[in-house]
């Protein structure tokens, strides 16, 4: 049987059954705002799944360096964090496939990236580390907790949405990220002129977010007479978009910009 190795501070390395999560010591924590925050409905499902042993040495390695989980206890001096950098924020990444090339492709550019996945947590991390991308950062936990109390006013220069959970069954509709609320308090936190990035492959989820843009104060269309935005070069195809292209799906993208304001 294949095993991970959790590393103890007495002794050898104990072994992890694979099949197991593994606990890493130093790592990303389960709910980490969890006993600081309301309980409230979330748009996100933490995901069980196996944790492979590159993923976990990324984990135990990397996550000291690169990692944060988000607790809601201290607010992010991004500045410092990132060099200096502007920095866009990426909810949701699955397993970092498309963060990393984005990443590489835009060197100068931050990217705070946030997802619950601990086996995307982990990928992302080895992606970085194998590609040489100082550019990235990877955050454990509730964007909401995240964009709410860890990060300063008009801080953002961009945040992307690509393919969050359509919560199809109409009971649950309430589940879905891009809603008003989110939209005001995402657009405090975007500095004056940046790109709000949303992507979706399920129609009923792109009207939604079509109409909620389109009507919210904060945010403006880029697009000169409304509606959705051509694929953009720099979103790079997904393993993910590519199975649903194969299915019939159809992509929207949608790119809303923070209005700049008088001068």
């Amino acid at each position: 049987m294949s095993e991970l190795r959790n590393h103890t501070p007495d002794g050898p390395p104990a072994p992890i059954r694979a099949g197991r999560e593994p606990r890493f010591p130093g790592g990303p924590v389960a709910d980490p705002a969890g006993s600081h925050h309301e309980r409230r409905i979330r748009s996100f499902q933490p995901r069980r799944s196996r944790v492979t042993a590159g993923q976990g040495d990324a984990l135990q390695r990397l996550w000291p360096v690169w990692g944060l989980d988000i607790d809601g206890l201290r607010v992010l001096d991004l500045e410092e964090m990132f060099g200096g950098l502007p920095v866009v924020l990426e909810i949701g990444f699955g397993m970092g496939e498309a963060t990393a090339q984005m990443a590489a492709a835009d060197p100068g550019t931050g990217i705070l990236a946030v997802d619950v996945h601990t086996p995307g947590q982990g990928n992302l991390l080895g992606l970085a580390e194998r590609n040489g991308l100082s550019n990235i950062r990877v955050a454990n936990g509730d964007a909401i907790i995240l964009l709410r109390e860890m990060l300063p006013p008009r801080s953002l220069d961009g945040l992307r949405v690509f393919f969050p959970d359509p919560w199809p069954k109409k009971r649950h509709h309430k589940r879905r990220l891009i809603q008003p609320e989110f939209l005001t308090l995402a657009a405090a936190r975007l500095k004056p002129g940046a790109i709000l990035h949303c992507a979706t492959d399920w129609e009923p989820y792109a009207e939604q977010m079509l109409e909620v843009l389109s009507a919210h104060p904060d945010f403006e269309n880029t697009q000169e007479h409304g509606g959705y935005a051509p694929r953009p070069a720099f979103r790079p195809l997904t393993r993910f978009e590519g199975q649903g292209l194969d299915k019939g799906h159809k992509v929207h993208d949608l790119l809303f910009r923070r209005p700049l304001g008088p001068a």
